[in-house]
This record gives C-alpha cells, sequence and structure tokens, in this order.
C-alpha cells in the first residue's frame, strides 16, 4: 500500500510519468495496473476506487490509497482523528461515539490501538517534525500520553506546513493527513511502527 494524494488526476500524471517509487525493491518506479475495488468511506461524499500499480522492476503490485484513509478503515481520517483528539482533550469512547455519531465499540477499538503505542507516536512524528523542519522547537511534555502524541502530531504538521506550504505534496497538510501520510495509512494497524533502520 502506497499513499498518495486525493487528486486522481495528479496521481495519474505522476504514475505516467514514474514519478511514484517501489516501495518494495526502492528501484523501481510504480506505473498504473488497474484499481481495487470501490468502497463507501464514512465521512468522504463520494466511493474511494483507489487505483493499483505494479512495480516496473520488480513487479511487485501496490494498492494507491488517498491520504483521506487509514489503511482498513471503514471511516475517513479526519473522522478517526477527531476521535483521538476527543480522547486527549479527556472524553471517554461512548461519548466520542455519540459525538460523532458513530458506534462506540469502533471508536472503543481505535483508542484501544492508539494507546498502545502513544509513545511510538510521539517520537515518530517528533522524528518527522526535525527532519522535515528547521529550528522545530520540541513540545514540553504535558504529562498526558494522548496529548503529548497530539502536540507530536500537531509539530510534524506545523514543520511540514513551513517547509512546503499549506497546500503540501498530498494537498491540505492538516493533522489527520500527516498522519496517515507519515504513517504511510498504518497508523492503527497491527504492524505499525515500523523498526527504524
Amino acid at each position: 500500500m502506497v499513499t498518495v494524494e486525493v487528486d486522481p488526476v495528479r496521481v495519474e500524471s505522476r504514475l505516467a510519468t514514474g514519478a511514484i517509487g517501489c516501495p518494495t525493491c526502492r528501484n523501481g518506479v510504480l506505473g498504473g495496473w488497474g484499481y481495487a475495488r470501490a468502497r463507501q468511506i464514512e465521512g468522504l461524499s463520494d466511493p474511494v476506487r483507489p487505483r493499483r500499480a505494479r512495480c516496473r522492476a520488480c513487479a511487485v503490485t501496490h494498492v494507491l490509497l488517498p491520504v483521506t484513509v487509514f489503511l482498513r478503515r471503514a471511516y475517513a481520517a479526519e473522522r478517526i482523528w477527531a476521535a483521538l483528539t476527543a480522547r486527549a482533550e479527556g472524553a471517554g469512547h461512548r461519548r466520542i461515539g455519540a459525538g460523532l455519531g458513530m458506534p462506540a465499540a469502533t471508536v472503543r477499538g481505535w483508542l484501544r490501538r492508539a494507546a498502545q503505542r502513544l509513545e511510538a507516536i510521539r517520537s515518530w512524528f517528533l522524528g518527522i517534525a526535525v527532519t522535515a523542519g528547521v529550528d522545530v522547537r520540541i513540545p514540553d511534555g504535558s504529562g498526558c500520553p494522548w496529548r503529548d502524541a497530539l502536540a507530536a502530531v500537531a509539530t510534524a504538521t506545523a514543520a511540514i506546513r513551513f517547509r512546503f506550504g499549506a497546500a503540501g505534496l498530498f494537498g491540505a497538510v492538516m493533522p489527520d493527513r500527516v498522519a496517515v501520510a507519515a504513517s504511510g495509512g498504518r497508523l492503527l494497524a497491527p504492524e505499525w511502527p515500523p523498526p527504524r533502520s
């Protein structure tokens, strides 16, 4: 799976010019290879039909997932991020679910997965901020792991905005999209974070 911008015309243009590198072999570039099945994502107006691509060197196929969705989640990244933000402000899963109009059990699953890796989220996104930014100010710890993790994502978002502008490389630079792009859509996936090389 490869995270790409939302605009399908830009994705097609990048595929045609060989501008998307293969994450498997790191030497090849991806070219168009059909589409994955369309699916409706809660919080997005149109169904998402991800583009598939195949590496011209190693022949491995990849799904190109837009930066507005996390891998294997039926809700838009913006809605998931709203739930994580509400938790950092002290709300519980039932109140978050009711406020966002989604099942409390779904929210509880996201919160449990995120709670298992709050320190990993914090350190990963502070690393992204330092890599992307100039004179990045690392936020002081607040004593709440949830607020500290979200502050790290906010710091990374600010560093990326400063370096690439408000439109960024994948569209509007917002914390939910930064969380998707910087984690490869896998922020809530079992295998994230990857080992540092």
